[in-house]
């Protein structure tokens, strides 16, 4: 008997998607965003909600539980991450004092990623907390070639690489979801 779970997905249509079309959030009718501030959000709206999709229906030992020693990555942690990512993206943007850390020292978002329920609830509301915050703080610039912050940092640069810090765990998470029950999909 192997440890290892079997190969496993939701959907009925086409076995290598993570859920049906008629089921799958990111699935919109009609034509696609106008503009590339609208596609930029609706890329980075799919992968925040790829991410979700890929922690739902887990206990918080599993959320929790790391991938290959010696790394301390697990779905939790990416949780975490993420919302401290966002926090300092605002950084980025801001002429004044950085905000703090959420979790302290570097790491501390994957290294108290925890099997406690307190927690995975307190990553959960940190996410949605920070994605909100950097997404209002973004919302007045319309020109994503303006430059702002002390590096002057492009709008366009600044969305382009949350898009691309999202996609890179997401792909962190397909393996790590695999990896803790066989799930398997886009």
């Amino acid at each position: 008997m192997s440890d290892r779970p079997a190969r496993w997905t939701q959907a009925t249509v086409h076995p290598d998607m993570w859920t049906d079309p008629d089921d799958d959030p990111r699935d919109r009718e009609g034509p696609g965003p106008e503009g590339e501030l609208a596609t930029l959000r609706e890329f980075l709206e799919d992968y925040r909600t790829t991410l979700r999709m890929k922690c739902e229906g887990l206990n918080a030992e599993q959320l929790a539980r790391r991938s290959v020693p010696p790394s301390t990555m697990s779905l939790l942690g990416l949780l975490r991450h993420l919302a401290e990512v966002e926090r300092d993206w605002r950084n980025w943007i801001s002429d004044g004092e950085p905000l703090p850390k959420l979790y302290g020292a570097r790491d501390a978002d994957f290294d108290g990623a925890v099997a406690d329920q307190a927690v995975v609830d307190a990553a959960y509301a940190d996410l949605e907390r920070e994605q909100a915050a950097t997404d209002a703080a973004l919302a007045g610039y319309r020109d994503l070639g303006e430059r702002v912050g002390k590096d002057g940092t492009a709008i366009r640069e600044l969305m382009v690489h949350r898009i691309e810090e999202y996609a890179r765990h997401c792909g962190h998470a397909d393996l790590l979801r695999e990896c803790v029950d066989g799930r398997v999909g886009q």
